[in-house]
This record gives structure tokens, sequence and C-alpha cells, in this order.
């Protein structure tokens, strides 16, 4: 629909809320000629008076509208009793030892265990929940030194991407002296001998803006136990390339340190090797012009294995002699398949590649020459995540999950293609009562899309049902299977969880991923808005029961699908969104996403992001549907500036009675460790703001 017919519409009988007060000012910016208002800018400064007052308005706002909801409290006590189950991690081994995570179902976050066997009683290791009284500490990260000894670890405050890491004596339990601060988007690495690990920091930021300061410089460095962290010692950086990023490896066989350096989210990378025989060696190019992703998986000496979708969108695995590294040398073991590899481990003598087939998990084994042996057998249409391992090992561990099947833990005999479960936890709600479909659908242009429905079982095709149409499209990622309690909690209301596989994710590989990027971003908008028509074509759903949800650049998503088909749609969640595409990537790591969406500093980029920036395509006068923006004060990855000048906007343009409200989270980041009981919260809110404005009974959750 064209903005002339959006504003055209019939708004239903009923003046706008009142909304707090949101000051304009006069700040205008000239992009390649064209004047660009930005009355909002001042919501930029987070620390600001003005912005903390707004803050509080706009949350005491939400709040009284959300505490008038009678299903609110009811919908918070079936989540806290559904959420009150067992979780495990895939365990691993690492020198005669286990390590697995677990949730007893309530904790705020999950607590790490070790054992000699699984079958023995764990012993608690590092408990989380201890190192903040609210639970807003979560580990970020973790490493075993090769010997078993220590463990590495990283952990984040209050969602934000920083990181502190420090190292624990795994049979003490006792924290060693050494802390690594302002350490982002690294793990730790540790070199064979066990005295220390490689890690990936940027410089000091400033205390006042750590929080929306541009994140550039990234340097690699190796951190030897008990010493100062400004000790370390610089293995590698590129003052000539701000915007490099270092990721070190050591081998299996501790003779390699092999780094991929990344550029922003551009799946592209180069990969450099150092060999660490000899201290002193230098730091050699291996793949060195960023044409396609290489993921190193292992190597056999000098010769060293990658999945790569170099000449192969939907992946291969390669062997490259370092000693001959040319393309012409190399030797194809596994060539592209039908399904997309999306990554390969080398355990038990065997490759084990993860593919998507039609956005579910197939599992295929190799030998080491790369033929075929066989499938391994999954229950059911899921995802299936870990096989991870040494190559002498004869087991490894992955989890299965599925819409309605909470994620359990599976031990795999490599040997004799066997699998068994060694931890399966059980929800208080019975999976036969639901029913998962996955349908195809013709997008604006033709193309076919994939889409999961999931829903209780025997609902009427009669367009009555309440439906949350969730998207993501971007990055690569793909949306696969999985468990969630927030959504099983939706079905057990009446509604209808839809899942579309749009462009810009990785479910059939890198050109997939590609029609949904820069000047072709508009095909994810196309796709999502596809997936609501055929809903309600097919009288599964209708426009005033239907709600669109999606988090970051999903948050992207229903803010553009709102702003170009307000008419669509009865509610928009957008949680933590890219809602200013003029300005992302002026802030901390935003300037990494434009190998996704591309930069205004480009004439012809900047022509098609003004065109679906939610931000600058609110039109005053229109009839938005009720919306409810999600965001956290501590956002360090899509800063909350994003969705302050967003909601202030499309509170100023809303013509309708629908309601326009923002919740801010406090003390909370972007999704990633979020305690558990903020996460009920959150969950309650957002479905007790559906049944209040899709109309659903309020009754009973």
């Amino acid at each position: 629909m064209s903005m002339q017919g959006a504003m055209a519409q019939q708004c239903p009988a009923g003046l706008p809320m009142t909304y707090p007060v949101s000051k304009t000012v006069d700040q205008v910016d000239d992009y390649h000629g064209i004047k660009v208002a930005d009355p909002y800018r001042w919501l930029e400064d987070s620390n600001s008076a003005a912005t903390h007052d707004w803050i509080a308005a706009q949350n005491q706002l939400t709040q009284s509208y959300l505490s008038e909801i009678p299903a609110r409290s009811a919908i918070r006590e079936r989540l806290t009793t559904l959420w009150n189950y067992e979780r495990y991690s895939v365990p691993f081994r690492e020198s005669g030892r286990y390590f697995i995570s677990r949730n007893d179902g309530l904790q705020s976050q999950a607590v790490l265990y070790t054992m000699a066997e699984l079958d023995d009683v764990p012993r608690l290791l590092l408990d989380p929940n201890t190192l903040a009284a609210d639970g807003t500490v979560a580990l970020a990260g973790m490493a075993v030194s090769p010997d078993g000894r220590y463990l590495a670890y990283g952990t984040a405050a209050s969602g934000s991407d920083w990181n502190t890491w420090k190292i624990r004596d795994i049979d003490s339990g006792k924290d060693l002296a050494d802390e690594l601060a302002w350490v982002k988007f690294s793990g730790a690495s540790w070199s064979k001998d066990g005295k220390g690990f490689f890690y990936s920091r940027y410089d000091a930021p400033s205390e006042a803006t750590k929080l929306a300061e541009a994140n550039y410089f990234q340097k690699l460095y190796y951190h030897q136990i008990g010493t100062l962290q400004s000790a370390d010692v610089l293995v590698y950086d590129r003052p000539d390339h701000k915007d490099w990023g270092f990721d070190g490896r050591v081998t299996d066989d501790g003779k390699y340190l092999i780094i991929t350096i990344w550029q922003g989210t551009e799946r592209k990378s180069r990969v450099y090797y150092k060999d660490l025989a000899v201290a002193g060696n230098p730091v050699l190019p291996l793949l060195d012009a960023f044409d396609a992703a290489y993921s190193f998986i292992d190597n056999n000496g000098p010769v060293f294995l990658f999945r790569t979708d170099k000449e192969a969108p939907r992946s291969r695995i390669v062997a490259i002699d370092v000693r001959k590294p040319g393309m012409a040398d190399w030797k194809e073991l596994v060539p592209q398949a039908a399904e997309t590899l999306l990554s390969a481990n080398l355990v038990g003598e065997r490759i084990i590649g993860s593919y998507l087939q039609d956005a579910h998990s197939q599992i295929k084994v190799f030998d080491l020459n790369g033929t075929f042996q066989h499938d391994v057998a999954l229950p059911g249409l899921g995802t299936a995540s870990g096989f991870g391992g040494k190559r002498d090992e004869a087991t490894t561990y992955y989890s299965y999950t599925g819409f309605t099947t909470p994620t359990t833990i599976y031990r795999y005999d490599i040997a004799s293609d066997t699998s068994s479960v060694i931890r399966q936890p059980k929800v208080a709600f019975d999976p036969t009562d639901y029913e998962t479909r996955q349908v195809f659908y013709r997008s604006k242009d033709g193309t076919r899309v994939p889409m999961f429905i999931v829903n209780r079982k025997g609902i009427k095709l009669d367009g009555s049902n309440p439906t949350y149409l969730y998207g993501y499209g971007g990055f690569n990622i793909s949306l696969t299977p999985a468990f969630s309690v927030a959504n099983l909690a939706w079905m057990e209301m009446g509604g209808v969880y839809a899942v579309p596989n749009l462009r810009g994710g990785g479910e059939y590989g890198e050109s997939w991923h590609q029609a949904g990027t820069k000047l072709q971003k508009q095909n994810v908008f196309d796709d999502f808005i596809g997936a609501a028509e055929w809903l309600i074509a097919n009288k599964v759903t209708s426009t005033p029961k239907l709600a669109i949800g999606g988090g970051s650049n999903g948050g992207l998503l229903v803010g553009a699908a709102l702003t170009q088909r307000p008419e669509l749609f009865g509610a928009a969640l957008p949680a933590v969104g890219v809602m200013d595409m003029l300005r992302f990537h002026k802030f901390t790591i935003g300037w990494a996403w434009t190998a996704d969406y591309g930069s205004s500093d480009d004439a012809a980029q900047f022509a098609a992001l003004r065109a679906y920036s939610p931000l600058h395509n609110l039109r005053s006068g229109t009839c938005y549907p009720a919306t409810l923006v999600t965001t956290a004060d501590h956002d360090d990855r899509v800063v909350p500036a994003h969705s302050f000048k967003f909601a202030a906007a499309e509170q100023a343009a809303q013509a309708g009675p629908a309601p326009v409200l923002i919740r801010i989270d406090t003390k909370a980041g972007h999704g990633a460790g979020k305690p558990t009981g903020k996460q009920i919260d959150e969950v309650a809110d957002r479905w007790g703001f559906l049944t209040r404005v899709l109309g659903m009974d309020s009754r009973k959750p």
C-alpha cells in the first residue's frame, strides 16, 4: 500500500491516547543534498536528565496500561509454572572431565557443573547467580585449559556486550587474581601447555559513553596465567584497518594459531595463521581476500580443513595445504549439497556436518576422505546442535528441540550410529495436544518462502485465531524450530505461532542471504507481508487478530511492516529494533551492520535506507496498529535511542485510538543473559498486551 493509501484509511472510532510530551528540536541533516529532519535527536543522549524523565514518564504510562489487563497476572503465574523445569546444555569433555550447565527451573542464570563421568553426582564449579543479587550478571563464555586445571570464563553485567574474563582453579573452585577487562565479541583459546590463552579486546572506552561509543581497533592478545592484563602480549592488530576483528583459535594438536579475521557482520572472512612451534614466528596470511566465508574445522598437520561458501553458496568442505595454498591445489572433501551446510566438526575420525533442509536440521556423517556414510536419525522436524569433541573420542553429544519438544540432550555413539537420551526435561504440558506444519507461499516477486505454523490441534480455520507472526530475515541467521515456554503459553491461550523463513536469513545459503540485503532489503519486508496475507487468505487469522513481532533486525522488520502496511495488522511488537536506518552505524558495533544494510554515507544506499527506515516512514494522521515497543537501558548492541525515537514519533503520528507504548527495562541489554524473572515479566506484559488489543478471552490464560 502506498503511504497515501495508508493515510486515507479509516480509523476506528475513538481519540488517540494522551502520551507524555516528547519535545522536538530543530535538527536537520543533509544527506547527499537531501534535508532530513531528526526532531528527537536529543533522545540519543541516554545520560541526560531530559531523557531520564522521558523514560520514567513512558514507563509509568505503559505500566499503568498493563496493570489494568485482567489476564496479566494469570499469564505470569502460568509462565512461572511452565518455566519451572530443568534445562541442560550440551556437555563437553576436556582432560578427563565433563562440563555441563543446568538451570533447575527458575534460577536467574544456569549453573556450571563438572564431573568425571556424566552419571556421577555433579560438582558445582561456577554459579553466576552468586555474582549479583538480582541475577543480572551472566556467564558469557568459557574455555577449559587442555590439562583440565583451569576454567577461563567471561561474565556480562546487565546484558552488556562488554565482558570481564577471569580464571578459576577447577579443583579448588577458587578464582586466581587474573582479571581481563574490555573484552567484547571474543572467546578464549588456550595454548597447548595450559599456561595461558588467546583473546581479543578493545582499548578502554570513556566511562560516560561506553554503552554507545563506536567499537573499532580490536586487538588479539595472549594472556599468561598469573600476570596483569597490562603485561599481555599483543599477537596481532591492524591499525590500518580499524574495522577488522580477530578470532584466535589454537588447533587441537597445539601446533598452530588460526586467526579468523572478520569485518563487520559480513560472512566473508580472511584467515591468517601462526606456527606456534617456535616463539616469535610471524603471523602469515593464508586466505587474504575477503572473498568468501571460511570456517576452520581441524587440521592434519599443515593441511587445514575449512567449511566455505567459495564457489558454493550452500557451502562445502575443502582441505588446504598451507605449503601450497593456491585454490588450484585445494582438495574438495565434501561437495556442496542440495541442503545448506551450517557447520562441521571432526570427531571420532569422522566429519559430522550439520545441514538445513527447508529450515530444519539434517545431520550427515562422512569419513575423512569426504565419502558420505549415513544420516544421523533425528526425532522429527526440529533443530539439532552440538556434535563437538576431539577426533580421538568415540562419542559426541547434541541437543534436539522442536516447537513442541523441549530441548533434550543426546549421546551419539559414532561407530554404531546410535543416539541415546542422557537428559530429558519434564515440562507441565502434553506435546500431543499441539501440531506443527510447514507451508510454502509465494512472496511479492514470486519467490517460494517456507513458514512453520504451530497451534493446538483442532483449531477452526475461520479467521478468528489470535496469531503471532514472528520474523527476522537478516545477517545469514536461520530461524529453525525451537521450544519456547513463552510460545507454549501463547498457544495454550488459543494463539497460533507462525514463523516464516525470510530472505536475508541463512536457510538456503548465501544467495538467499544476499537476496535480503542492502538494495534488496525490501524483499525481506515483502516476504513478511506475504506471510501475513497468506495467513489471512487461508483463514488462519484476520487483521484484527494478527500481531507481528521480532527483535533486533526483527524489530526493524516489524517497524518496516507496520509503516508500510499499517492496515494489515492488529498489533505490532518491535523489540530492541534498529529503527533509525540513517544513523545506526554511528553507535557501538552498528558500523558492522553495513554489510547487510548498506550505509547512508553512500548516495544509492541512502535512498534505499530512507525508503524503508521505520523512523523516517511514520506519517502523521495515520491509523497505526496497537504497538508495544520494548528495549532496555543497557542495550549496547542496538542502542535504546532507536526505540526511544521511534516510539516518540509513532505516538505523535498516531491518528487512531490504538495504544502506542514503550516498555524500557532496566539493568538489561539486548537479550543475552537476561535473568529468568525478567524474561517472565516481559513475556507476561507482551501476551497481556495482546489479550487486550486483540480482544482475546481475558478470563483465563
